[in-house]
């Protein structure tokens, strides 16, 4: 399986997240299907992040992996009806100016998506007392305000999964939790 590290495309505007690379996708680069409001290219790469610090090894099949689950809670979300979200297509093939290397390159790890206001905002369910939690527990006994008994050591199983936001900063700054 091809490892994707990082992604040199040849289009404007690169940013580099801990694990995505983030394009702006001209709508002149795409077979009009997508329409004329102003579109991003996401690049879920194989960089594996840790504790705010990107690691040296990327995992084989970690982008793909990323982009299948991410597509999954989209197609959720909309059969649902909860609301919409900004995800157009995960179809390489609608840039033009792609190769035929890339675009094996980038095969299910990419989504085509409408540009939006990012909430830089992470999402984090712990099943288990680790990281940035564990810190916060040995602090004050909480983590993100929600109390947890007395006594538990890192790596405990947590009575039972908790919500745990924080805030979603640039690369090499930290995360911060979020208190309710």
């Amino acid at each position: 399986m091809q490892t994707l590290s990082e992604s040199h495309l040849h289009l404007p505007h690169r940013r580099q997240g801990k694990v995505r690379d983030l394009y702006d996708l001209p709508a002149h680069l795409t077979d009009g299907r997508l329409g004329e409001a102003p579109l991003v290219l996401i690049v879920a790469t194989d960089r594996l992040s840790a504790f705010d610090v990107v690691l040296p090894t990327p995992i084989p099949g970690k982008g793909r992996l990323l982009t299948d689950m991410s597509v999954r809670w989209f197609d959720f979300i909309a059969s649902r009806g909860l609301t919409d979200h900004h995800l157009l297509s995960t179809d390489a093939a609608l840039i033009h100016s792609l190769h035929a290397d890339q675009l094996t390159a980038l095969e299910g790890r990419v989504m085509i998506a409408r540009r939006c206001r990012v909430v830089p905002v992470e999402c984090v369910a712990r099943g288990y007392l680790d990281g940035s939690g564990w810190l916060d527990y040995q602090r004050t006994g909480a983590v993100c305000s929600v109390r947890l008994p007395a006594g538990l050591r890192r790596g405990d199983r947590l009575p039972e999964p908790i919500f745990t936001p924080a805030t979603k900063e640039q690369v090499g700054t930290h995360d911060e939790n979020i208190d309710f």
